[in-house]
């Protein structure tokens, strides 16, 4: 029997007046709790130099609650107020293990509004689910069913600015099947003209939702900044530009899951380039357009369904020089500026599309990059070893003044200054 996969199932409910007030109160402790634990945390880093473990957290919100200042938070469920403290403690790990941004506080505004609860703090009992605190089942509507006899371990209720509710169930799903094996693979370059250019020759337009919606948003922002703060008509002129956020966002989402889908399910092998976006959208004439492209959104849709499905998928190295190398020679060209959409190499006369060749390049150096790992010595741009000396002396011109990152135990915290939450 395969074994199960832990899937959320995200739906939208509509709550009654009461639960809504309820969540809302449950909202503002969580983020309270979670300010004041870094807060404290940090100071106590910064003063004594001790790290702090998730039970002393825990110690700290139950004298919290004590106090007379303090004691509203025992009017809401205590599991996510723990459960807040367990993600601000994993947070923490991943700082220190450099795989992020030491935390920030969450702001009313600018954070996601949204509370975990474990088992012991919901009900689930004939499809219908009832969260502490409640006295009737949360009205959702089931868009579509869940895995037949699942039932979940975990909730997360959640608002998004544009005042819509959801919940999202996680479940063991035994329903998840790896798919059968095909002999297709596929390398991907993904770029802002083409969201993704295959190398089987396809190219997958990119829809640009946001720009499709970019003056209906100006001009809703335009009036929100008309509107006297604190004002009532603010109120809603700021709920008419998340709207349309929200739609740029569902749209993008839609179409980024039903690419993935497709390129797993025909592909036994994807391979795709390790791009730093983050340091790309410091580009001030393309962070715009690179933002709407969503690359690394498709990127963690693309690792998770191969895992699900049991397809492969490759990851190659940023500083591969895709674009100048020719997929038929080897021969590496001379560097080329990105309005140069088609090129032929001088080696061989060869013509190029751009991204077509990137896209080749890169499945060749994926499936090299595979071989070479199972100990085979295989050469990823044929027998020309022109090719593969141009592609070593690329890779150290593009990491040339570049430091090496120093040892795990040479990491120290760079904690910001202590500050008031409130």
């Amino acid at each position: 029997m395969a074994e199960a996969v832990k899937r959320a199932f995200k739906y939208r409910f509509h709550p009654t007046p009461a639960q809504a007030e309820q969540l809302e109160r449950t909202f503002g402790c969580v983020r309270l709790v979670y300010n004041r634990a870094l807060e404290a945390r940090t100071r106590v880093w910064s003063v004594n130099r001790q790290s702090t473990t998730y039970g002393e957290m825990s110690a700290w919100l139950t004298e919290w609650k004590r106090t007379e200042a303090l004691a509203f938070l025992n009017e809401v469920s205590s599991v996510p107020l723990q459960q807040t403290l367990r993600h601000l403690q994993s947070a923490i790990a991943a700082f220190r293990d450099r795989r992020s941004r030491y935390p920030r506080f969450k702001s009313k505004r600018r954070s996601r509004a949204s509370a975990e609860y474990t088992r012991s703090a919901f009900r689930w009992r004939n499809g219908q689910l009832t969260l502490a605190k409640m006295k009737r089942h949360l009205n959702i509507v089931w868009s579509r069913p869940l895995p037949e006899g699942a039932a979940p371990s975990t909730v997360t209720v959640s608002r998004d600015p544009s005042g819509r509710w959801f919940v999202s169930l996680q479940v063991d799903d035994n329903t998840v099947r790896s798919l059968p094996p095909v002999g297709e693979m596929v390398g991907i370059d993904v770029g802002i003209a083409h969201l993704a250019t295959l190398s089987t020759g396809e190219k997958v337009p990119n829809p640009r939702y946001e720009k499709a919606d970019r003056r209906r948003l100006a001009r809703a922002q335009r009036q929100l900044a008309r509107k006297a703060t604190g004002s009532a008509n603010r109120a809603r002129a700021r709920l008419k530009v998340a709207r349309i956020h929200a739609r740029i966002s569902d749209r993008r989402h839609d179409h980024l899951h039903k690419l993935s889908t497709r390129l797993v399910r025909e592909n036994q092998t994807v391979v795709i380039e390790d791009l730093s976006v983050r340091t790309m959208i410091r580009n001030r004439r393309l962070s715009r357009a690179i933002s709407d492209a969503a690359w690394s959104e498709l990127r963690r849709m693309l690792e998770y369904k191969a895992a699900w499905f049991g397809r492969t998928l490759i990851v190659i190295n940023r500083w591969h020089p895709s674009s100048k190398l020719c997929s038929d020679c080897g021969w590496l060209n001379s560097p080329m500026p990105l309005a140069a959409r088609t090129w032929a190499c001088v080696e061989c006369g060869t013509e190029h599309d751009r991204d077509i060749n990137a896209a080749k390049n890169i499945l060749a150096a994926g499936l090299a990059e595979r071989r070479n790992a199972c100990g085979a010595d295989v050469r990823p741009h044929g027998n020309s070893p022109i090719g593969q000396s141009a592609v070593k002396q690329e890779g150290l011109r593009a990491t040339a003044g570049i430091l090496a990152l120093p040892g795990q135990n040479d990491v120290k915290l760079a904690l910001p200054p202590s500050r008031t939450v409130r």
